[in-house]
């Protein structure tokens, strides 16, 4: 059992209170990359740093970061926690924000016990994770880690027209560090499961070891539009109906699987988009997943295929377009065997899993050693105003990662 632990109730009331920023006048929170909610966000996260007296630095993607260094180590990679604070529309409070909040906590715990470390200690919340108003997701941390050029990112175009860099300098968090200006020693991410699984086996703990491959596309099918009561069912080039077979096609595949793939159409819509008119053109989102990079891949040429034959069946035209892929993530294993016996150390049983979800860790994974620690959420349910985790789960989680941190700034390096 570790001598030191975090201060619960600064932790607890610090997620709360930023629950509270970017609510609107339904009591919904929102706050999208680049927003003022954001802004509003951003601001009360550097206070809170300022206020642990850490080092703020803010890259040109608007990654924020807060730095504990100290005379001897000063010059040495730092250990890097993170997570992000941006949210999809009418969230729930804990996704992302958990991270970062349980990644300052343990920093001030740190220093108000005296600890004395060999490595720097940096806690990052990442600029448009989610993805909702900018593609692709993820995006801080993937300009951050190279995988996404910075001028590139900072000329995405918004789903509300607007420019990510234009937003971001109108918020004051176009900062003048270079993205990656700090390689990190190792990476750990805490986060909410966003799952079922670990409160379903009752494990408090999740050593995340690896991360789905993502595969995103949005489909344009092009048919005819005609009168819906004057047009035989035979004579019909309907755009509506071929989604729909693709829907179903998509569903009945990851379904009869023994794979753990998962497919899913979140966005779609039809033109005209008339109660009475067959639809002339569908454009719709795939959203394919699997831990194993074969399978996506095998998964994505089944679709391509069905989609080459539908076109030809109903005399369609049919198009696609890369939006985001991102291949599996394995963690480092020697950090994920850390978080296994800092879970031990506090008493509390572990599981090893699959992360179903996408996060900054699988982008710095990159760069360096990186691994995750999941706490269990109530249902399995995110990105919904009803997610929630127990506190007594939230306070166990942020008190793994203080451990796990402290032994990795404690070490010379990973082996």
């Amino acid at each position: 059992m570790s001598a030191v632990s975090i201060n619960a109730d600064r932790l607890l009331s610090r997620i709360h209170a930023l629950g509270e920023v970017g609510r609107d006048g339904d009591g919904r929170l929102t706050r999208l990359a680049g927003s003022d909610a954001d802004k509003a966000g951003r601001d009360q996260l550097v206070r809170w740093l300022r206020e642990a007296d850490l080092e703020i630095a803010v890259d040109r993607i608007g990654n924020i970061f807060g730095v504990w260094r100290e005379a001897g180590n000063a010059e040495k990679a730092p250990v890097l926690i993170g997570s992000h604070i941006d949210t999809v529309i009418d969230a729930g409070i804990y996704d992302g924000c958990y991270g970062v909040l349980s990644g300052l906590e343990a920093i001030q715990t740190l220093r108000e016990a005296g600890a004395a470390l060999g490595r720097p200690i940096a806690i990052a919340a990442f600029t448009n994770e989610e993805g909702v108003r900018y593609a692709p997701d993820m995006m801080g941390s993937l300009v951050y880690a190279g995988g996404l050029s910075l001028d590139e990112a900072l000329a995405t175009v918004g789903t509300d027209g607007s420019i990510l860099g234009e937003e971001l300098r109108r918020i004051g968090y176009a900062g003048a560090d270079g993205p990656g200006f700090s390689k990190p020693h190792a990476y750990v991410e805490l986060h909410v499961e966003q799952g079922p699984v670990l409160e379903r086996e009752g494990v408090p703990i999740g050593a995340v070891e690896n991360l789905q491959g993502i595969s995103w596309q949005r489909i344009t099918i092009e048919g005819v539009a005609n009168h819906a009561g004057t047009t035989p069912m035979s004579m019909r080039r309907d755009a509506g109906y071929a989604a729909a077979r693709v829907i179903g096609f998509l569903h009945d595949r990851a379904t009869a699987s023994n794979t753990p793939t998962v497919a899913t159409v979140g966005c779609i819509a039809f033109e005209p988009n008339a109660i009475n008119v067959i639809p002339a053109r569908a454009t719709f989102t795939v959203d394919l997943r699997d831990p194993d990079a074969e399978r996506l891949k095998a998964e994505e040429a089944a679709l391509a295929a069905y989609l080459q034959d539908l076109a030809t069946a109903e005399n369609m035209t049919i198009s696609t377009e890369r939006l985001a892929r991102f291949e599996p993530v394995t963690f480092d294993a020697r950090i994920v065997g850390i978080i296994e016996e800092a879970a031990r150390g506090r008493g509390l049983a572990s599981k090893r899993m699959t992360s179903g979800a996408g996060h900054d860790a699988q982008m710095i994974a990159r760069i360096a050693p990186a691994a995750m620690i999941f706490v269990p959420s109530v249902g399995g349910i995110s990105h919904n105003p009803r997610e929630y985790t127990a506190d007594t789960d939230l306070v166990a989680g942020a008190n793994v990662l203080l451990d796990v941190i402290q032994r990795l700034a404690a070490e010379g390096k990973i082996r």
